[in-house]
């Protein structure tokens, strides 16, 4: 089966001082049907984060253009870019005073086949139609504390430190890099990544909906929008990939 896909984008900065996610959306020139995306949300400081944020998007455009689609998996490429990601952050320390982390979250498409890994609180949402097949769990304290079953699903949309982190690239500690996939690609299945930033505001339902009624720009507005409005001046950065297969 022939695959077609759209994508779009989307970024606000939200009510910080400085946008500190990144994000890129790589097709690969000469082969349709494969693509990369990738969704980075910095933390450290106001240059600390965004530098590396910067170099997991860097990291991921660099290694995706050498990528060999017909005989690497995604998955190997997905765990390279994590790895070489985290040992050049861990090296920026020495160059600065900040403490630079960074989130990712990556899709690699390749034909009928979805591969992706994310370390961190930045997301994944698979759907097909509206319905959810796939999302990333979050690498952070108040996940850990649900799925522990030492609180509910009110409190942890609620916690005082659902922003603290378990994992995620630059941290002393290896990251801990989830990886997924779906080798049956479809027509009508659509992929979110996003960022704290925008999935926060949001059900699993009304993104499903919105992902399939409308193409890739329109819906990442759409969000972009709802997510400003349900902030209430006190948002942080958003930034959201969206791609659709048809």
């Amino acid at each position: 089966m022939a695959i077609r896909i759209e994508a779009a984008s989307g970024s606000h900065i939200g009510d910080k001082r400085e946008q500190q996610d990144r994000l890129v959306v790589a097709p690969m020139p000469g082969q349709r049907g494969v693509l990369m995306a990738v969704v980075a949300d910095g933390m450290g400081g106001l240059s600390g984060g965004t530098m590396a944020a910067e170099e997991v998007v860097s990291t991921s455009t660099r290694l995706f253009q050498a990528w060999s689609p017909a005989s690497e998996p995604g998955e190997a490429l997905l765990r390279a870019v994590a790895e070489e990601a985290h040992v050049a952050i861990r090296l920026a320390r020495f160059t600065s005073e900040q403490e630079p982390h960074s989130t990712i979250v990556a899709l690699v498409l390749n034909g009928e086949r979805a591969d992706w890994a994310h370390s961190g609180d930045s997301r994944l949402y698979h759907f097909r139609g509206t319905r959810l097949a796939s999302r990333t769990v979050d690498h952070s304290y108040v996940e850990q504390l649900y799925r522990e079953g030492k609180i509910g699903a009110a409190e942890r949309d609620t916690h005082p430190q659902r922003n603290l982190l378990v994992s995620c690239l630059g941290a002393r500690e290896s990251p801990r890099l989830d990886l997924g996939s779906a080798a049956d690609l479809r027509p009508g299945d659509s992929f979110l990544l996003c960022s704290d930033g925008l999935w926060a505001y949001f059900s699993e339902s009304e993104l499903g909906a919105v992902l399939a009624g409308l193409a890739p720009r329109p819906a990442a507005e759409k969000l972009i929008a709802a997510a400003r409005v349900r902030a209430k001046g006190n948002g942080d950065n958003a930034s959201l990939v969206i791609v659709k297969v048809s």
